[in-house]
C-alpha cells in the first residue's frame, strides 16, 4: 500500500504566508522560508506553495521566493499561482519546483494541461480544483474562489485526467478554514471518478479529520495550512497518530 502523504500548504500573498476562512479574512501566518524549513525538518512528505493573488493581480508567480524556499528544503515541492504557459513552468522548475499546480488557467484553456504533460510529464502536473456546493451540486470556482462557473466538479476531474494531469488537488471552499473536517463524501466520489491521486484540502481541524479523509474520503494525501502554521497540530505527532490507526505513513 502506498503511504498517505501529509502536505503543509503555504498560501502566499505579498511575500508572506497567510490563511483565511472560506477563502476570505486572511491573516498573517509567518515567513514562508522559515515555515518551509520547519516542515522539511518535521518530515512532511511534500510542500505546496500557492501564490494566491497572482491570478487576480494578473502577474506571474514569485519565482525569486520559490527559489529561496526550494533552497531551504529537501522534500518534493509543488508551486502554483499565475501559471498559464509552458514557459512559466520552465522558470519555476529551474527555480527548484518539482511539480506545478494549475487552476484557473486550466479551466480557461484546458489545452494547457496537455501542453504541460507533454513538455514535462504528467507527474509534474497537479490540477487544483476549488469547488463549492450550489443547490446540492459541486461547482468549480476560479481566481481564488472569486469567480463561480457552471462546471461540474466531477466532469471537470474526468477531463483533467484525460488531458494528462498526474494529480488533483481538491479544495472544498465550503470547508476551507472551518476546521470542521474535509469534504469526505465529495472526495470519495472523486476517487471513484478518476484514477488519479487525490489531495484533500479544506477543513482540517484535528487529527481525526486526517484519519477520516484517508478512510472515508479515500484521499491519497491531505493538505492543511493553519493547523500546522499556528502550532495546533505538529506533523510528527499527526503521523504517529495515523500510524496508530493502521494508516500507512512515512515516519
Amino acid at each position: 500500500m502506498l503511504s498517505k502523504r501529509i502536505i503543509p500548504c503555504l498560501d502566499i500573498k505579498d511575500g508572506r504566508t497567510v490563511k483565511g476562512v472560506n477563502f476570505i479574512n486572511l491573516r498573517d501566518a509567518g515567513d514562508p522560508v522559515e515555515l518551509a524549513t520547519q516542515y522539511a525538518k518535521e518530515n512532511a512528505d511534500e510542500l505546496v506553495f500557492l501564490d494566491i493573488s497572482a491570478t487576480e493581480q494578473k502577474r506571474k508567480t514569485l519565482a525569486d521566493l520559490v527559489l529561496k524556499v526550494a533552497k531551504a528544503i529537501d522534500i518534493p515541492f509543488t508551486v502554483g499561482g499565475g501559471i498559464s504557459s509552458v514557459e512559466d513552468v520552465a522558470i519555476l522548475l529551474r527555480n527548484g519546483a518539482d511539480k506545478v499546480s494549475i487552476n484557473s488557467a486550466a479551466v480557461q484553456r484546458p489545452e494547457l494541461i496537455n501542453e504541460l504533460a507533454t513538455a514535462f510529464g504528467s507527474q509534474c502536473v497537479v490540477v487544483a480544483i476549488d469547488a463549492k456546493q450550489i443547490d446540492g451540486d459541486w461547482k468549480v470556482h476560479l481566481v481564488g474562489g472569486k469567480v463561480p462557473t457552471k462546471i461540474d466538479l466531477f466532469e471537470w476531474a474526468k477531463e483533467v485526467e484525460e488531458r494528462g494531469a498526474g494529480e488533483i488537488l481538491f479544495t472544498s471552499m465550503d470547508h476551507d478554514g472551518t476546521k470542521n473536517g474535509f469534504a469526505n463524501a465529495a472526495l470519495a466520489q472523486l476517487s471513484e471518478t478518476v484514477n488519479l491521486p487525490i489531495i484533500a484540502s479544506g477543513g482540517a481541524g484535528n487529527t481525526k479529520h486526517f484519519t477520516d479523509t484517508f478512510i472515508l474520503g479515500k484521499a491519497d494525501a491531505a493538505l492543511a495550512a493553519s493547523v500546522f502554521h499556528f502550532g495546533e497540530i505538529s506533523v510528527p505527532d499527526l503521523k504517529q497518530q495515523l500510524k496508530a490507526q493502521q494508516i500507512a505513513v512515512r515516519l
